[in-house]
């Protein structure tokens, strides 16, 4: 004699609601693995890491307890156990991350594939059994042999669907159709397992739940349902403002241009840059922010040039390493400040021609 059971007590609203959840986290998840692809190293293993809290925590975990939420027994208060529901969670998250990093650091065969599609499942699977070992009832649970098979079964498709979606899908929109696929096969692997799941009365406890011991769906489920909703929004704020995969890749191949094109000729410092040297007839031109660069009014050591005109106060005298050029002459006008300029020299005169005389007669 079997115990009767409800799992639709409040009709539709949990069903929909866990799968709704289903897909927001697979989406989300999916998303975070478009941007692993992107980068290498630390960057890769952070985004793979969010991916697998989104997927395990929200997609998988959450809606396995909205849904046990609308699960009843009458005249039962179900109460569950905290740690092993906590580590049911866990078990989710990191199975889907150890799947997700054999995926994204394979060579995209078959073999990496199926290899975490089956860690995946199995981990999916253990979690929802896991989970349903945690409640707390004066009653005995069974299950039926080929719909708990059934249900392992579609875990492993559903694990091995959502490794095969993060290393192709590229748009929203296929991420969209990804994660709706996603959200029906974590939904009918869980409905199946409690499809599977069979109650019967304990002789010993005698229905009694005076030794049940846990905390009840109210005081511990729900409130931790609402922590990873609140994860789930600041998740979906940092993959929204976060660069996709292609402005990624864009920004890495116009870094990569930068160095390579300008690496030879331009070198940064602190004081600014260095442009290319350009060679004037033997003479290598000073760079800009070396020990003589151009100041106005000459160049700091005397090698170059002064730039302007001065009336009595002579030319920029720089380091008295060597002379400075001026443009043009002047009265008092002075070469590096310690030789003197050459004197002016009167302009020549005609003399006034003769009386009578024509130009050009002697």
């Amino acid at each position: 004699m079997t115990v009767t059971v409800h799992n639709f007590s409040y009709g539709l609203v949990n069903p929909l609601l866990g799968y709704a959840m289903s897909c927001l986290g697979a989406f989300l998840g999916l998303r975070c693995v478009t941007r692993a692809r992107a980068y290498t190293g630390a960057a890769r293993a952070r985004w793979l890491i969010l991916a697998a809290v989104a997927i395990g925590a929200g997609s998988v975990w959450a809606m396995h307890f909205i849904a046990m939420l609308g699960f009843t027994i009458p005249g039962q208060t179900i109460l569950y156990n905290v740690p092993v529901t906590i580590v049911s969670m866990l078990i989710a998250i990191v199975v889907v991350g150890i799947g997700l990093f054999i995926v994204t650091w394979g060579n995209g065969g078959w073999r990496p594939l199926l290899t975490g599609g089956a860690i995946v499942g199995v981990g999916v699977a253990s979690m929802h059994y896991l989970g349903m070992e945690a409640m707390s009832m004066p009653d005995t649970m069974r299950y039926n042999a080929p719909l708990f098979v059934l249900s392992v079964l579609i875990a492993l498709v559903a694990g091995t669907a959502a490794l095969w979606a993060g290393t192709r899908v590229r748009s929203i929109r296929a991420t969209v159709g990804a994660s709706l696929i996603f959200g029906v096969a974590v939904s009918g692997m869980h409905y199946t397992g409690m499809a599977a799941m069979q109650v019967y009365p304990d002789a010993k406890s005698g229905g009694s739940m005076a030794a049940m011991g846990g905390a009840s769906a109210i005081t511990f489920i729900v409130p931790l349902l609402a922590g990873i909703s609140l994860l789930m929004f600041g998740l979906t704020l940092a993959v929204t403002l976060s660069p996709n995969e292609a402005e990624i890749h864009e920004d890495a191949v116009l870094n990569r241009r930068l160095q390579t094109e300008f690496a030879d000729g331009l070198q940064v410092h602190a004081s600014g840059a260095d442009f290319p040297d350009a060679p004037v007839q033997g003479r290598a031109v000073p760079r800009a922010g070396a020990s003589n660069a151009f100041t106005p009014g000459g160049y700091g050591n005397g090698n170059g040039y002064a730039n302007g005109y001065g009336n009595g106060n002579g030319y920029a005298s720089g380091n008295g390493n060597g002379q400075n050029r001026a443009n043009g002459y002047n009265g008092g006008n002075q070469f590096g400040g310690d030789q003197s300029g050459p004197s002016a020299r009167p302009l020549p005169t005609r003399r006034p021609p003769r009386d009578g005389g024509g130009p050009g007669n002697p």
